[in-house]
């Protein structure tokens, strides 16, 4: 068996798939803890402490962990989600025990010494800069702050500019204090690794992480609404979207190949009719955002402000399509897109040790490929058309942003009734 679980005494899961053909392991802690578990005025600290928790420790200086996955030539990094923060490592199968001593003391012994909080304060600040310029990024923060107003899963994953700059080091500590318990946690291995070695390592090095209750998580509630912000730009960055489902709804996979068909390649409707047969966009895509209570259904494209009147319309026309049925052929293509996806992305190491962390988090055990591969294989083409009509029900809570020269935008009214056609 090439998959194995532990739970240590102190309720952290140590997760491993073994993988001996690679030199290398990855591995992973995954915090049950992201943007949507702050407090509106902690908004970016979830960001902001995994930045913190590269800038020294108790015992290494920023340049000392630099230095020494160097000296490895190994890599280092973390993200921040909605829902989860990752801290990651890749290196050679001789050095893992390293990369868990380096990981268990940013996570455990950090300093966020002023002066480092400072400077990281500041880059952060260039990065929201940096976003507030990319329009794509930001008409994704407008529709996400539409679907969902007034609560943490509408609110940027960087937090606003004049919090982030305010933010101390007793922020910080308070703040993973409350969030970063061993229950709420876990550590995962992939690649060349054995692992009761891995989970004695884990053990050893993460004993100083306890157990506490935390704040109760609010509940997602979707909204919708419209918002247009008026902006010189060259394209017209248009979001529209409806309520989905969470990652735990049994028809999570359905509507996952419902987005793939209708935009997730070139073959897809949207593509074909939006780009290829009516060059109104260079890129049209679809997508879900699924988390553990709620979800929204999107569609993004870029067009000319003066081709908004025939590219919005067209877009609702190949949504209200799909009540009428969708071929064999383009189904199995988009169940074919998520599946060799799913089964590519175990080629790799990363891949595999974060997806193990987020399954156990998420649904409370691993969720194999081939268990995966079958839920998609299952979808049918009445689902399809059963997805639509649900996902249709909910037109009259349109979600719809968009950012640019907006004045020949159609309006909210008219583009709801697009969708009842």
């Amino acid at each position: 068996m090439t998959y194995q679980v532990s739970t240590l005494p102190n309720g952290l899961r140590v997760a491993t798939e073994s993988l001996p053909g690679l030199e290398s392991v990855t591995i992973c802690v995954t915090t049950d803890v992201g943007a949507r578990f702050e407090r509106e005025e902690e908004g970016g600290l979830s960001h902001l402490l995994e930045h913190m928790a590269f800038k020294g420790t108790k015992r290494r200086t920023a340049r000392d962990i630099a230095e020494e996955m160097d000296m490895v030539g190994g890599n280092m990094n973390a993200y921040t989600s909605m829902e989860n923060t990752v801290y990651y490592t890749r290196v050679l199968k001789n050095d893992v025990p390293l990369a868990v001593d380096m990981l268990a003391d940013i996570l455990q012994n950090s300093s966020f010494a002023d002066d480092e909080l400072a400077r990281e304060r500041n880059v952060i600040l260039q990065e929201i800069a940096m976003h507030y310029d990319t329009p794509d990024d930001l008409v994704l923060d407008h529709f996400s702050e539409t679907a969902y107003p007034a609560q943490p899963l509408g609110r940027s994953i960087l937090g606003l500019p004049e919090r982030v700059a305010n933010f101390t080091q007793d922020n910080i500590f308070s703040y993973m204090r409350e969030h970063y318990h061993a229950k709420d946690m876990v550590v995962t291995a992939a690649g060349n690794i054995e692992h009761d070695a891995f989970v004695k390592l884990v053990t050893d090095h993460f004993s100083k992480l306890g157990s506490a209750p935390r704040p109760a998580l609010e509940r997602g509630v979707y909204k919708g609404g419209d918002k247009r912000t008026e902006r010189k730009l060259e394209q017209l960055h248009i979001m529209l979207g409806l309520e989905a489902v969470s990652f735990n709804d049994p028809d999570y996979y359905a509507w996952q190949v419902m987005s793939t068909l209708l935009g997730g390649g070139m073959s897809s409707r949207l593509f074909q009719e939006v780009r290829e047969k009516r060059g109104l966009a260079y890129t049209v895509q679809s997508f879900m955002s699924s988390y553990a209570d709620s979800g929204v259904f999107g569609i993004y494209t870029a067009t000319g402000e003066d081709k908004a009147g025939e590219a919005i319309p067209a877009i609702c026309g190949e949504i209200v399509k799909l009540q009428d049925g969708v071929s064999e052929p383009e189904l199995l293509r988009a169940k074919n897109q998520i599946k060799s996806g799913l089964l590519m992305s175990r080629e790799s190491s990363a891949s595999i040790a974060e997806w193990i962390g987020r399954h156990l988090l998420c649904y409370g055990r691993y969720r194999s490929a081939s268990e995966i591969v079958s839920l998609v294989d299952a979808v049918t083409a009445k689902d399809m058309q059963r997805i639509a009509g649900k996902l249709l029900s909910k037109r009259d809570s349109l979600t719809l942003t968009a950012l640019g020269g907006v004045k020949d935008m159609p309006g909210y009214d008219a583009v709801q009734k697009k969708l009842a056609a």
